[in-house]
C-alpha cells in the first residue's frame, strides 16, 4: 500500500493510507545502510505486518519532488506563512526572511495576517500595501472569531502546504480550527512581552482530507539566508523586474549605484519602503557572510 508520513518519532514512522487510517510503521534497514532517513511528507509503500493494529514496515521511499532542511519534511507544495496583524505586532523582517528560504525552494507563499478581529481597516490596508506586488497572496484571518478560514481551505486543497511563522501569532489555533482530529497544544502569551512560548515539538504533517495535508513546525525567532549569493536576491523580488530595465548597469544591486530604476520606484513610492529597507537589509548580511569566507 502507498502512503505519506505524517509523523516520525523514536524510529517510529506513521504512515497515512487514504481511506483507511494511520499505520506504526518502522523503516526496513537497508535504508540506515544506504544512510536514507525518511522523512515527514515522503510518499512510501509499505507492507502490512499487523492489519489488526495498524502495523506495518516501510518498504520504499518513493521519488521526492523537493525537501527541506529546516524543518525537515519533504515533498511540499506551498508555504502559508502566518503572522498576526497586531499583538504581536508583524516582524516584517522575519517574514521577509520566511518568504527567501521557501522561495529558494521553489515553493509559492500565501501570507496570511491573523487576528483581523482586533486590528483596524486601516492596519489591514497598510500591511496588503507592503505585500500587494510581492507576487504572494495575503489572506486576513481570526483564529478566535473562525473568519477566513473558508479562504484558506480554498488555498490548501490537494496539497501539503508547509505552515510557518513565529509564535503568538494564532498558528496552532488557525491549524486547529481547519483539521478535526489532532488538537495541537496551544500555549498561553506572556501578557509582558506578547511574544508565544514554543509549544510545538516536532514535524507533524495534519490530515485535512485525503489529499490535503498541513504541516506545523516550531515557532521561530531568526532564520539565516542559506545558500545565497548576494547578486541572487534581487531575484527573490517580483517588485524590482519592472524597474530594472531603467537601471544604468545590468549588474545594478540596486542600492549604491547612481540611475536605478528600482531605486526611483522606491522614492516614488511604487516598491514598498519596508521591503527594500529588508532587501539592503539581507543584502549587507550577504555581503558580510562572503566576507568571512575569505
Amino acid at each position: 500500500m502507498q502512503g505519506k508520513i505524517v509523523k516520525g518519532i523514536a524510529g517510529f514512522y506513521y504512515v497515512h493510507i487514504g481511506g483507511k487510517g494511520i499505520y506504526e510503521c518502522k523503516a526496513k534497514g537497508v535504508f540506515r545502510k544506504e544512510n536514507i532517513k525518511p522523512l515527514v511528507g515522503d510518499d512510501v509503500e509499505i507492507e502490512v505486518t499487523d492489519a489488526a493494529n495498524f502495523k506495518g514496515n516501510i518498504v520504499e521511499i518513493l521519488p521526492r519532488r523537493n525537501s527541506l532542511i529546516r524543518p525537515a519534511v519533504a515533498n511540499i507544495d506551498q508555504a502559508l506563512l502566518i503572522f498576526a496583524i497586531t499583538k504581536p505586532e508583524p516582524n516584517y523582517n522575519l517574514l521577509d526572511r520566511f518568504l527567501l528560504m521557501m522561495r529558494q525552494q521553489g515553493l509559492d507563499c500565501i501570507i496570511c495576517f491573523n487576528k483581523r478581529d482586533i486590528a483596524t481597516k486601516e492596519e489591514r490596508a497598510a500591511i496588503r500595501e507592503i505585500y500587494e506586488k510581492s507576487g504572494c497572496s495575503v489572506l486576513f484571518t481570526s483564529a478566535l472569531k473562525k473568519e477566513g478560514l473558508e479562504q484558506i481551505l480554498d488555498v490548501l486543497a490537494g496539497k501539503t502546504t508547509a505552515v510557518a511563522g513565529p509564535s503568538g501569532v494564532g498558528k496552532s489555533s488557525i491549524i486547529n480550527c481547519l483539521q478535526k482530529d489532532t488538537f495541537m497544544q496551544t500555549g498561553a502569551i506572556s501578557e509582558k512581552i506578547e511574544r508565544g512560548k514554543h509549544t510545538t515539538r516536532h514535524s507533524e504533517l495534519i490530515t485535512v482530507s485525503d489529499h490535503t495535508y498541513i504541516m506545523d513546525t516550531p515557532g521561530f525567532s531568526s532564520l539565516s539566508i542559506f545558500d545565497m549569493e548576494k547578486e541572487e536576491l534581487k531575484g527573490y523580488y517580483p517588485e524590482f523586474e519592472k524597474y530594472e530595465e531603467d537601471c544604468k548597469f545590468l549588474t545594478c544591486a540596486h542600492i549604491h549605484e547612481p540611475v536605478c530604476g528600482v531605486k526611483d520606484a522606491v522614492a516614488e513610492g511604487k516598491i514598498h519602503k519596508i521591503r527594500y529597507e529588508n532587501y539592503v537589509s539581507f543584502y549587507e548580511e550577504l555581503k558580510e557572510k562572503e566576507k568571512r569566507k575569505y
